[in-house]
């Protein structure tokens, strides 16, 4: 059984993959193969768990390789915190990206960085839940209710390991802005 975490970023990625690293019946990593094209870029191993925001761009992908075979965890935190961690981080990574010659193209020069950071998020979450709407093994963890739906995730993959050592990894401010 394999997990994917599926999430705009900026909303505790690094925090709960390095959370998951606690857990010795699962493999977990963050990003792991983004640097892969094809059948390479989602060929995990069995058991793990991999929290990746740009799998959100690779839904059909995921569907095809893993369809209801795995467990979905959809990792979020207040949109307008996310969008405002974006928005500071707008010329660069997945915000470079979406705007610009990228996604969404030709934007005036003048659009507040808000805005498209808002956009991205919108967008991502939407496909997101489009995704999930017929899985039968989804989670949902908010960052606002880390520890206590961290918890709840544990449990519903039988996880085993160090879940206070995990817990306290829930603590750390990873990759902030």
């Amino acid at each position: 059984m394999n997990v994917f975490v599926l999430c705009t970023g900026r909303c505790g990625s690094t925090t709960m993959a390095r959370a998951c690293e606690h857990m010795s019946n699962f493999s977990a990593a963050h990003e792991s193969r983004c640097d892969r094209l094809g059948e390479a870029r989602l060929a995990y191993p069995d058991r793990h768990i991999e929290v990746d925001n740009r799998l959100a761009w690779f839904l059909g992908r995921l569907e095809e390789a893993y369809g209801d075979n795995a467990v979905y965890v959809h990792l979020q935190r207040d949109v307008a915190a996310v969008a405002a961690s974006y928005a500071k981080r707008h010329s660069k990574g997945i915000m470079r990206a979406y705007q610009g010659q990228g996604i969404v193209m030709g934007l005036p020069t003048t659009t507040a960085a808000l805005d498209v950071a808002m956009d991205y998020c919108n967008t991502v979450n939407s496909n997101i839940r489009a995704f999930l709407r017929d899985k039968s093994q989804v989670l949902e963890v908010h960052v606002e209710n880390f520890e206590a739906d961290f918890v709840a995730f544990w449990n519903a993959i039988g996880a085993e390991g160090d879940l206070a050592a995990a817990r306290d990894e829930l603590l750390q401010r990873h990759n902030a802005s």
